[in-house]
């Protein structure tokens, strides 16, 4: 990484990275700064600057296996404009340690603002940093968020959150829309667009932008943990959701005692479920995108365009090319 080569950086941002990072709100963020700062793509620090931390000053895992040398332990936390803390996998233990809880209170207390990349909300609502603000959360996590702080309620449908001096931000590329808009802010919608159009994109999502799965209002957190994960699985196979035995098998329970787990948590069944999850997500593509619908039924595991067609307006009371018309009719500008 190149070497700051002027004090004067109108952007200063700390990077922060937890155990097991993910590497690719990492990547996305830091190359947005790292191409608003020079001349084409030369990598000098100069209108931006960013220093990357751990905890220990040592190499960290990212959560796909590599390791990444920072360039120091903790600094002065006054030092940055921004510190931006980059978390990953959350099911290996405490989710930090307390130093590096102490040292995100000592940022706070001196008005620094801090960004939560993916998991890393986690953390911050740990050190009692998220008290009374609204924190954005990856539709897959959001589970885990309110089964770990109950007290809390998360955002799911928009791709990063903007709480005064608390930015959340779901993770994956909408890290990169969160980096174009700061900046936007900093540096101006110039620098911003240069940066995306090197690496191919076709511009900043707003934060409101829907994540591509949201989670409904309403719904909560199951109890048993062999439910969770039965659900998770659905979650990620909704073309080819496997048989009620073979789902009952991968999470250690009998049919039966699944069935009865989806009754008394959920007042379903396991093919009903996987059903409902199926034409949610397909009403998110008919509405949001401009896909066929016959993509659209393939992607969500229906026999074909006009067996989809029957399923959603039983279940939303109207045809794709009705929901579409009516999303185009709604939308901005139209």
């Amino acid at each position: 990484m190149a070497e700051p080569t002027s004090g004067n950086a109108r952007l200063k941002v700390g990077f922060l990275l937890l155990r097991d990072f993910t590497l690719l709100p990492f990547a996305g963020f830091v190359d947005v700064l790292r191409l608003a700062a020079d001349e084409g793509d030369r990598s000098r620090q100069i209108d931006c600057r960013w220093t990357v931390m751990t905890a220990d000053g040592r190499a960290v895992r990212a959560s796909c296996g590599t390791r990444l040398s920072p360039d120091s332990g903790l600094l002065a936390p006054a030092g940055f404009d921004y510190i931006v803390v980059v978390g990953g996998l959350i099911h290996h233990g405490p989710i930090q340690d307390p130093a590096v809880i102490g040292w995100l209170r000592e940022a706070a207390a001196a008005k620094v603002p801090l960004v939560g990349l993916c998991t890393a909300v986690f953390t911050l609502i740990d050190a009692g940093l998220m008290r009374d603000r609204e924190c954005c959360v990856s539709w897959y996590h959001y589970h885990d968020l309110i089964t770990a702080f109950p007290e809390v309620t998360p955002v799911a449908d928009r791709l990063f959150v903007v709480d005064g001096p608390r930015i959340t931000c779901a993770g994956g590329t909408g890290a990169v829309d969160l980096a174009a808009w700061l900046v936007d802010r900093h540096l101006g919608a110039s620098a911003a667009r240069k940066a995306l159009h090197i690496l191919v994109s076709d511009g900043a999502r707003p934060a409101d932008t829907p994540q591509p799965m949201d989670i409904p209002a309403g719904e909560h957190p199951v109890q048993d943990p062999r439910l969770r994960r039965a659900l998770r699985i659905l979650d990620h196979t909704l073309a080819t959701p496997p048989r009620a035995d073979d789902l009952a098998r991968r999470v250690g329970l009998s049919r039966r005692q699944l069935e009865r787990l989806f009754r008394e948590e959920l007042d379903t069944t396991p093919s009903a479920h996987a059903r409902a999850l199926r034409l949610r997500h397909g009403h998110w593509l008919v509405t949001r995108t401009r896909r066929t619908f016959t993509d659209i039924a393939q992607e969500c595991g229906f026999a074909d365009a006009s067996h989809f067609s029957r399923h959603l307006k039983a279940a939303y009371g109207a045809t794709p090319q009705a929901l579409r018309a009516t999303a185009v009719a709604d939308s901005p500008g139209a």
